[in-house]
């Protein structure tokens, strides 16, 4: 069992429910919480890719935070995102989330810009000056047109505050090779990385899929912490078709998970445009391959 995983294990990305007229719905996101939280998950990131934070405001994002803390208390961490193209907004926004009761922050590369390595290490490091906050990295390069290297990773954990990397670089070697020679965190931040990503070192994830699933994922880490490696694999793939189902299907995964959570009467609500709502031959196709799972 790793012993640095300093958000907890098991984390959900986690949607940002909103009122049919689409408003924040701060009472789905405290039921929403309080389910994961009781099924398994040890922390909640919020106001990420998966909670739609290009389209929530400022002070909804801190509205969020405030109202889940409310709900889960001590019994979960909790991370927000803060993230944006603006160093100064950024800025901004790590502030609120301290006032509002988070317990770390998840960084974007700035997108758009697509600032040099030199400039993003300097990004990076203003964020974690702000606040007394730990920082999440967040690499997900096939979003914001920008990696994060390796080498700039290394440097920046030189930092007491940077303490974590979600993964989503598709780069294996390149995280094991920060795993090697650092102590920071990786999550991993695509869910058919969840147990390989575990097996070399990694913290955990920060799962999408965890919003449908929150104990099957967990069951997939405690496992291989038991020793059953087999076990552990087998609960893995047995998972394999749902997160293709969720997070391959052509459509984001906010889309797929709000629609799958609106089928099973869980607080969801509408994704806010651009996004658009799953048809219903997609939900159908979700429902049919969650219930095999759950069988």
């Amino acid at each position: 069992m790793t012993t640095n995983s300093p958000f907890g294990r098991t984390l959900c990305a986690m949607v940002t429910p909103f009122t049919g007229s689409g408003a924040l719905d701060l009472d789905g996101a405290q039921r929403l919480a309080d389910r994961l939280v009781s099924a398994g998950c040890d922390g909640l990131v919020l106001s990420g890719t998966t909670g739609e934070s290009p389209t929530t405001s400022d002070a909804e994002k801190a509205e969020l935070v405030a109202a889940v803390r409310e709900s889960v208390g001590d019994r979960a961490s909790i991370v927000t995102g803060v993230g944006t193209s603006d160093t100064r907004h950024t800025l901004e926004l790590t502030e609120a989330a301290e006032k509002a009761g988070a317990d770390g922050v998840l960084v974007v590369s700035p997108y758009y810009s697509r600032p040099p390595q030199d400039a993003l290490e300097a990004h990076f490091r203003e964020v974690a000056d702000a606040s007394g906050l730990p920082v999440m990295l967040y690499d997900i390069p096939g979003r914001t047109g920008t990696r994060i290297e390796p080498e700039t990773v290394l440097r920046l954990a030189e930092h007491p505050r940077i303490v974590a990397v979600k993964d989503c670089s598709y780069d294996f070697l390149g995280a094991q090779k920060v795993l090697a020679r650092t102590g920071v965190a990786y999550y991993a931040g695509c869910d058919e990385h969840n147990l390989a990503l575990y097996a070399v070192g990694g913290a955990g994830y920060v799962s999408t899929v965890a919003n449908i699933v929150p104990d099957r994922l967990r069951a997939v880490l405690d496992a291989f912490d038991a020793g059953d490696t087999a076990e552990a694999a087998r609960l893995q793939q047995r998972a394999t078709e749902l997160v293709e189902s969720v997070m391959s299907s052509g459509l984001p995964g906010t889309v797929t998970v709000k629609a799958l959570l609106n089928d099973l009467g869980l607080p969801s609500g509408p994704v806010r445009a651009p996004l658009r709502p799953a048809d219903r031959d997609t939900v159908g196709g979700l429902r049919a391959v969650y219930e095999r799972l759950v069988a």
